[in-house]
């Protein structure tokens, strides 16, 4: 075969690509190819954060391309259609493209599918691209998924890696086919991004896993709840882009020894068993995954103090500012917040989802969502009950309140733990502070919740 095209979509990288490597075995020459979406902007995932982030992830590999003696090709409009009009002006025979299991993902596979049969062209889609283990691979007896992490993990962590595919040394890419300039954010999402950004691409991403492997990780296990100290690996925008490999994640974290390590590894198998879930149950996405619930309360006000971050309890507010300024939260504090909008106000989970979509790099529409679920009580947690209180959570995950000083800095000169709950102080000191009352009580919140989910 002469030519052949290897689609990119959440893979943006060169080492360990099976999409790129199968490419190059299957012809003489390839066509990288990148669609910037219109579907994609007009289901409404195309925000400022995940723009920038994504137009940092083109420049980067389109120079590690250029290294290689080849290039990006752009192209803009429907993914299917580009792809077919590429194919047709360079006679490739195949195309390569990674698994999703995202709806839009699957469609988009189907109908690319259809539409190169119809033409006499091929696709090829890859496994283990976008995960470490692909979704269904590992499944119970007489089911199509795994829905309890648990037994899943114990199977997810039997099943061997596969290689890890070293980066191609050339990339052969025909001289005629034509690409449009590589699109800059302000072109892919209206809208300002967040001012505190991480910088995107492959060679970013992979000096924060080095650095992260050399001396982050023997410490995750004891402190990956750690609010202030952000001892997380914050390598989530770089796994969503596709500019780290969880395969090669999975890999080199195996041959660090330690509960550190251990520990890591099992995030990285939560993130595969969200996508298994949602390979077998797209609805997931916008449907209660198992507890239906119908009965969520509307209340706008209340919705708008918890986007804005003036909830009245500075460890919720804390994150959601986080949130705001870096398009980033750190995990405990996602939980924390979205317990807070789900069971102490008891609005819908989708409104939250939503918002961290609108604004997460890393919005993630399986892991987002069901892990949205998750804390809902509507998704995969075996306690579906569970209310996380935001004191207690201050209490043990911020004792001395300095993530919340971090990002509430009118509350900055209460000391240590106060700062937690500053409606404790007398009326007069309160009014030294421009932050807001508590805008529900954690008692009547909890016996409201009780009541609408019929616990005595």
């Amino acid at each position: 075969m002469d030519v052949s095209i290897a689609l990119f979509t959440s893979d943006l990288r060169l080492r360990d690509h099976p999409v790129l490597a199968g490419a190059l075995r299957a012809a003489r020459r390839v066509v990288p190819l990148f669609v910037v979406d219109a579907r994609l902007a007009a289901a409404g995932f195309a925000v400022p954060n995940r723009a920038a982030f994504l137009a940092d992830c083109l420049a980067d590999l389109d120079e590690a391309l250029r290294e290689r003696g080849g290039r990006l090709v752009i192209r803009r409009g429907d993914a299917v259609e580009e792809t077919c009009r590429v194919a047709a002006e360079t006679g490739a025979g195949e195309v390569h493209l990674a698994g999703g299991v995202s709806g839009f993902a699957l469609r988009r596979e189907e109908r690319l599918r259809a539409a190169l049969a119809a033409d006499g062209r091929g696709l090829r889609v890859h496994d283990a691209v976008v995960t470490a283990v692909p979704p269904g691979a590992v499944l119970p007896t007489g089911r199509d998924h795994y829905a309890v992490f648990t037994p899943y993990f114990r199977r997810w962590s039997a099943e061997a890696p596969r290689p890890v595919i070293a980066a191609p040394r050339t990339v052969p890419v025909p001289p005629e086919v034509r690409s449009e300039p590589l699109p800059r954010a302000a072109s892919l999402a209206r809208g300002e991004p967040s001012p505190a950004l991480p910088e995107g691409g492959e060679r970013a991403g992979r000096r924060r896993l080095t650095a992260w492997l050399r001396t982050g990780v023997t410490g995750y296990a004891d402190r990956h709840d750690d609010l202030p100290g952000d001892a997380t690996s914050r390598l989530s925008p770089y796994l969503h882009f596709g500019c780290l490999s969880p395969v090669e994640l999975v890999t080199r974290a195996r041959r660090t020894a330690g509960a550190g390590a251990e520990a890591f590894v099992r995030q990285l198998a939560w993130r595969d068993f969200h996508h298994q879930l949602l390979a077998a149950r797209p609805d997931a996405a916008r449907r209660d995954y198992r507890t239906r619930h119908d009965h969520w309360r509307e209340d706008a006000e209340e919705l708008a103090a918890w986007r804005e971050g003036r909830t009245g309890y500075p460890v919720v507010d804390a994150a959601m500012r986080q949130l705001a300024h870096e398009g980033w939260m750190h995990n405990r504090a996602r939980l924390l917040s979205a317990s807070f909008l789900t069971k102490t106000l008891y609005l819908d989970w989708r409104a939250g989802a939503r918002h961290f979509l609108d604004l997460l790099v890393d919005g993630d529409v399986a892991n987002n969502q069901l892990n949205w679920q998750w804390v809902a009580g509507t998704g995969s947690d075996t306690r579906p009950n569970r209310v996380l209180n935001p004191l207690a959570q201050a209490k043990r995950f911020d004792p001395t309140g300095e993530y919340v000083r971090r990002w509430v800095p009118e509350l900055a000169e209460l000391p240590g733990a106060a700062v937690h709950h500053p409606w404790r102080l007398r009326a007069a000191e309160r009014a030294r502070y421009a932050y807001p009352e508590p805008i529900v009580d954690l008692d009547d919140a909890l016996a409201r919740f009780r009541a609408a989910r019929g616990i005595d």
